[in-house]
């Protein structure tokens, strides 16, 4: 298994307008090693894509669908692929 890897998220639940993108961010730093971004959609959802360490993509994963996010979440939908780069930190978009 490849250690690194890119995480595609699309959290769903009230999780725009309560600082969600930001505490995303910010629990992507803490992790350590991730790069990508935190992006409201226009349906209501938030995509969460992380690129690094398969180990600090599931840990940010598991953050996601504990509980311990500003807001609800009603569910997460994941796939997982190769990382493709070009992201210089973890962003809010």
């Amino acid at each position: 298994m490849n250690d690194e890897a890119r995480l595609t998220a699309w959290v769903r639940g009230r999780v725009q307008g309560v600082g969600f993108r930001w505490f995303t961010r910010a629990n992507a730093l803490e992790i350590g090693g991730l790069t990508g971004f935190a992006l409201n959609l226009d349906d209501g959802r938030v995509q969460v894509v992380a690129e690094g360490p398969r180990e600090n993509c599931h840990r940010l994963l598991d953050w996601l669908r504990s509980g311990d996010t500003p807001g609800r979440v009603d569910g997460v939908t994941e796939i997982w692929d190769t990382p493709r780069g070009g992201y210089e930190g973890f962003e809010v978009r």
